[in-house]
């Protein structure tokens, strides 16, 4: 199937479906033209370049397809291999680490993480491990929640190359917002200092100990720290709009680009192993699994739908588990209908200030649940 998207620099650009089966899945051909037929509207609707898409069931691949240009210089095709930058679906691989270092009792999830940062100030000392995994420690987020201050805020230079000691001396030195447990505030400020903590209780900096405790036992080969300045293949390219023109995703010094908050890169058959070990023991105890999916209770008793590394919803019955990552002209997200057994994975190089890509995994989800049509989450943060 074709069409033809009319991109904004001017170019007519023919749009082809490129997909990939599992061995031994299941493929329902109406549903997949469906599928199809929802993310090329989509793509002309939101003015996306390229799209990748995994559709998972009981862990095993049922559709994966590239839709659209992984670069519009040079026209490239996204495929399922096509790899994009993961954005905040990291943090899910950071707590995951954290709850490693749980198991074997190296970290305590109710620990002041002045245990590991004896250097941080005396108003930090009630902030716990378990704060920095639920965004409700109070510590201001590094970025804005704006496109106007995404990389402005303030805090770091997001043009200057920082080191992990710079960062860590720079974060431990911010005032807090509220008294941690107090409320709910994205931080990726505080999934930033867990990385530095994995890094100082294990010696590993925080992707080699996700490359060797996570990505390799499961085969999840293209899954590596960003690194624009390394040859990368199927690496797509990210872009954003500015006064409605495409444009080349915008530059970030290389270390902030490869921090635990968000650093790294991945694709959809990568995602779907992972997926797929999130309903074994392969990684962690189901207990800690459960203890991840869980909503964090605040100081009032309230809960807020917000586990360790994940967002937790009820679409019309059905439970789901998701997070989103939207950085440098990519907007991606997992999004996991655990009782159904089934996951919807969206990566897509158009920024998330432009377009919404939990519509597109919501829309495809219901085609295989007709149930959840019309009540997906939306970004809340």
């Amino acid at each position: 199937m074709n069409i033809t998207l009319k991109c904004a620099i001017g170019l007519s650009i023919t749009l082809a479906v490129i997909t990939t089966a599992s061995a031994g899945a299941p493929t329902d051909p109406v549903a997949s033209a469906k599928v199809d037929a929802v993310v090329h509207q989509q793509m002309k609707d939101q003015r996306i370049p390229g799209l990748s898409l995994a559709v998972v069931r009981n862990g095993k691949i049922v559709k994966a397809a590239g839709y659209g240009v992984a670069n519009l210089e040079l026209g490239a095709p996204v495929r399922p291999q096509t790899i994009f930058q993961a954005g905040s679906i990291t943090k899910q691989f950071t707590a995951s680490a954290v709850m490693l270092l749980v198991e074997e009792g190296k970290v305590g999830l109710d620990d002041s993480i002045t245990k590991y940062f004896p250097e941080a100030q005396t108003a930090w000392q009630k902030i716990t491990i378990r704060h920095l995994l639920t965004h409700t420690s109070g510590i201001p987020d590094v970025w804005g929640n704006t496109e106007q201050d995404a990389h402005t805020k303030g805090i770091v230079d997001s043009r200057k190359d920082y080191d992990e000691e710079e960062l860590t001396r720079i974060y431990l030195g911010l005032k807090l917002e509220f008294q941690p447990g107090e409320k709910w505030s994205y931080c990726s400020t505080g999934y930033a200092l867990l990385g530095f903590l994995i890094h100082r209780v294990t010696g590993m900096y925080y992707g080699d100990f996700l490359r060797q405790r996570v990505f390799s036992p499961l085969g999840m080969n293209a899954t590596t720290i960003i690194s624009e300045a390394d040859i990368v293949p199927n690496r797509v390219s990210g872009y954003i709009l500015v006064k409605g023109e495409l444009k080349n995703q915008e530059w970030i010094a290389p270390f902030l680009n490869t921090t635990a908050e968000g650093g790294l890169y991945s694709n959809v058959l990568d995602l779907a192993r992972w997926d797929a070990a999130l309903y074994t023991e392969k990684i962690l105890r189901r207990a800690r699994l459960e203890e991840m999916w869980t909503p964090v209770k605040l100081n009032s008793g309230e809960e807020y739908p917000y586990g360790l590394g994940w967002f937790l919803a009820n679409v019309n019955g059905h439970r789901l588990l998701y997070h989103t990552g939207g950085n440098q002209g990519f907007f991606i997200s997992m999004s996991r209908y655990v009782d159904d057994r089934l996951t919807i994975i969206v990566l897509n190089n158009m920024d998330e200030y432009h377009c919404d890509t939990l519509k597109i995994a919501g829309d495809v989800a219901s085609i295989y649940i007709p149930e959840t049509k019309g009540a997906n989450p939306i970004k809340d943060w």
